[in-house]
């Protein structure tokens, strides 16, 4: 994915092609899903210690979308206690 990045940033830089993604609502979509799956792989990445989970939960993510990081959240928000508030499943587990 970085290699076509920069492969077609080349000819095109993206602030240039904006005009032309803003005009089409299918490329404005994927830019912002590619925020969106970025910021929260990096919250995963964090919260996660081994690097085999991670490489595990990026290939889902990649593969399953918006479906896997429900998934993730289901399986953070019933693995905490019963007294434990919704907002511990952010804190990062200790090693």
């Amino acid at each position: 994915m970085l290699i076509m990045t920069v492969r077609t940033c080349l000819p095109v830089s993206l602030w240039s092609a904006m005009p032309w993604f803003a005009a089409k609502p299918w490329a404005m979509a994927t830019l912002y899903i590619t925020f969106g799956f970025s910021t929260f792989f990096s919250w995963l990445a964090w919260q996660e210690r081994s690097p085999g989970a991670k490489l595990i939960w990026f290939v889902l993510i990649m593969a399953g979308g918006a479906i896997t990081v429900s998934l993730y959240m289901l399986l953070q928000l019933f693995g905490l206690r019963p007294d434990e508030p919704a907002s511990a499943s952010f804190r990062q587990e200790a090693a």
